[in-house]
């Protein structure tokens, strides 16, 4: 009598490992697609692979470059829409294009001219990159000629637009605190 009651208890075993490895393959597979969402855009067609540390590097040349130019507007066509900008000489935090153009406006009066001089970049995944570090920037002031540097950290946040364009979603400067 022992060995009847032996195999439906085995049976049972097996239908519910059976049933456990069934669902667990099948959590797998669920969870495998849902991670794997973020590499399609919009349209389904996969994304372009991560950014590397140099091309986040470029971003900054790139926003220097439109400093350069002196127009606030090209400046700010670097920000998303709903950018955080935390500027190094303002009291204010700007967070729309007019506020950050505003900003633009009167920090491009002094000809800044940025140099890094540490970076970190950690790349999140495919649409998001933080740049982290140092910079210095020189400024003429436009009233008196008078040549200044201000030496500032920086935290840039850049995310991959639908476009494919990366745009600074974020960015934190601020004067050092020791000379």
């Amino acid at each position: 009598m022992t060995r009847r009651l032996a195999a439906p208890s085995i049976r049972k075993r097996v239908a519910v490992t059976t049933a456990v490895a069934v669902l667990a393959a099948g959590t797998f597979a669920v969870g495998a697609g849902v991670a794997g969402a973020d590499s399609r855009g919009a349209s389904g067609k996969k994304s372009a692979k991560t950014a590397t540390k140099a091309q986040v590097l470029g971003l900054f040349d790139q926003w220097n470059a439109a400093l350069q130019t002196g127009d606030p507007r090209k400046v700010a066509d670097l920000y998303a829409k709903d950018a955080v900008l935390l500027p190094t000489v303002s009291n204010n935090v700007r967070t729309d294009r007019a506020e950050i153009v505003d900003y633009f406006e009167h920090f491009l009066q002094n000809k800044p001219a940025g140099t890094k001089v540490e970076s970190v970049v950690n790349v999140l995944d495919r649409d998001t990159a933080i740049d982290t570090g140092v910079y210095e920037f020189a400024l003429t002031d436009h009233e008196t000629g008078a040549k200044n540097t201000v030496k500032a950290r920086y935290t840039y946040v850049y995310e991959k637009q639908a476009d494919g364009k990366w745009l600074i979603v974020n960015h934190h400067s601020s004067k050092m605190p020791e000379s």
